[in-house]
């Protein structure tokens, strides 16, 4: 008998349901609790290509390639991945995995998703860069794929990393974020699968008896949503959680020096920059001295953006509101990533030079500016944004700071509401950055979904497009340098610094493995003993 979509749902559920009552006991086993800061703003795999979306859903759902905590790739659904030519890549499948309702995982379910990745409505970030040169997929044999694509693309192992697979047959024909945010469809192959969801405020899962990988050692998971540090902190202390990420930095060392407490941390790839808006004539939030609208916005002016890199003290930022655990950034790629700008010095703190930067640029008596950020994205993230509006009023540019949390804060800045926001951006290779970020925002092309101000500059352009086309990696590495020297020059993002990221944990019940990509997850938790 065949279920209506609305029935096949419910019975999905009723199956999950089943599945946590009859393993009840067994949860009561092993439990881990973590307060993480940021919570999903939907379990749909491909709605929002965000860090806080994919640390949970990786539990849930599994990739094509994998990569591990020091950004190496390994096998996932896929056995192994090569190029047979410029515009074919051969995938050899998984064989014998299933999705946590017993359906099998085929060779048509990539295409599916491939399908649908970037085409989630809504979507706040999409998924497109990934698969927006893929011109076909071809199924030669049940375990083996050819991906066609449009152009050479030399980083399909990489792009394979974020896409997660979904099923043709549990998930088609056309599934939505509603139907995955009840649960319903909240369906994968990974080692965890879900149980509840309480939007804000707690996920749980269950170990998959039936993972193709290593076994889980945690039973039951419970995830609870806490973005006030202070009291993350004391969830931990008091001893109601067994794990916390974005541990304040000013408590690292107390945390360090407790007894009970075992602390984890990572340097990272992640990347924490302003956002000007340089393209509007008229931006908002910018006034003269007395609050009136200006002719001109002055962010259009590059002297003006660099002059606001020259108000920045991320030295000083980095040692006195990091204590230490950052880096101040030298260019928009962080360190680890692949093909960035070798050898280059701090980004220059140097205010006099701004202030004759602003006057060369017609603001002699500077401007008044609101700017925006995030509460409760990335520790510390509230003061870092006051410390660099006090930066910009030193320089002449008198400077209020607004600060929202992550979901409200990134649909105004794309909906283009904003002058100068901060955000962040973690990757594993400098070309990313680029094209997540800088490159002229084009849906088609997958170029730009985190272009929010939308930027667009031929001599950053140029060069990356080339390189995201080009398989010869000398060549590509030169183009992308070039690209990120185009950009540098133009300011046409501001770097601010390259976070650390740490975690905390009960001493007694868990280790953890610190993630450069800031990823907190079940996966990288052992039990202590």
């Amino acid at each position: 008998m065949m279920l209506a979509r609305g029935a096949r749902g419910a019975a999905v559920a009723a199956m999950a349901v089943t599945f946590a009552l009859a393993a009840a006991p067994a949860l009561a086993q092993r439990t881990l609790t973590i307060a993480t800061i940021v919570p999903p703003s939907a379990l749909d795999p491909h709605f929002h290509n965000t860090s806080n979306n994919n640390q949970a859903l990786r539990q849930i759902f599994d990739s094509l390639v994998q990569f591990d905590n020091e950004g190496k790739l390994h096998p996932g659904l896929a056995l192994s991945w090569r190029p047979l030519d410029e515009l074919t890549w051969e995938i050899k499948l998984r064989p014998g995995v299933r999705f946590h309702d017993g359906t099998p995982f085929e060779a048509d379910d990539v295409a599916f998703t491939i399908a649908r990745a970037p085409n989630v409505p809504n979507s706040p970030a999409a998924f497109t860069p990934y698969v927006r040169n893929i011109a076909a997929v071809e199924v030669v044999d049940p375990t083996t794929l050819h991906i066609r694509t449009k152009a050479p693309n030399p980083m399909m192992d990489w792009d394979l990393v974020f896409v997660l697979m979904l099923s043709r047959k549990v998930h088609g024909p056309e599934p939505t974020t509603a139907e995955f945010n009840s649960g319903r469809l909240a369906i994968g192959t990974g080692p965890y699968r879900h149980v509840s969801f309480t939007p804000n405020e707690r996920h749980e899962i269950a170990r998959n008896p039936d993972y193709w990988g290593e076994a889980q050692p945690w039973d039951r998971v419970v995830t609870r949503y806490v973005s006030n540090p202070g009291a993350r902190v004391a969830t931990l202390l008091s001893g109601e959680v067994d794990l916390i990420d974005g541990v304040p930095y000013q408590d690292v060392p107390r945390l360090s020096a407790d007894p009970n407490i075992a602390v984890f941390g990572s340097d990272s790839i992640t990347s924490v920059y302003m956002f000007p808006d340089s393209v509007r004539d008229q931006a908002p939030h910018v006034s003269d001295r007395a609050g009136q609208p200006l002719a001109q916005n002055p962010l259009r002016d590059r002297r003006v953006r660099e002059a606001l890199s020259l108000a920045i003290n991320r030295q000083a930022i980095v040692e006195r509101l990091y204590q230490g655990q950052g880096r101040a950034a030298d260019q928009f790629p962080s360190p680890p990533a692949l093909h960035r700008l070798p050898d280059l010095p701090p980004l220059a703190h140097d205010p006099a030079r701004g202030r004759k930067l602003l006057a060369e640029a017609g603001y002699p008596n500077g401007f008044r500016m609101t700017i925006h950020g995030p509460n409760g994205f990335f520790s510390g993230d509230d003061n870092l944004l006051q410390a660099v509006a006090q930066g910009f009023t030193r320089i002449g540019v008198e400077t209020q700071v607004e600060t929202l949390p992550p979901a409200p804060l990134f649909t105004r800045a794309t909906n283009r509401e904003f002058a100068l926001f901060m955000s962040y951006l973690s990757s594993d290779t400098a070309i990313n950055y680029m094209r997540q970020v800088v490159m002229t925002r084009d849906a088609a092309r997958g170029t730009g979904p985190f272009n929010r101000q939308r930027y667009s500059n031929p001599a950053v352009d140029d060069p990356a497009a080339e390189a995201l086309r080009t398989m010869d990696e000398p060549r590509r590495a030169e183009l992308t340098r070039q690209a990120g020297r185009a950009l540098l020059e133009d300011m046409g993002v501001i770097p601010l610094l390259y976070l650390r990221y740490n975690w905390a944990a009960r001493k007694d019940r868990v280790r953890y493995s610190p993630s450069h990509r800031g990823y907190t997850s079940a996966m990288w938790a052992t039990p202590a003993q």
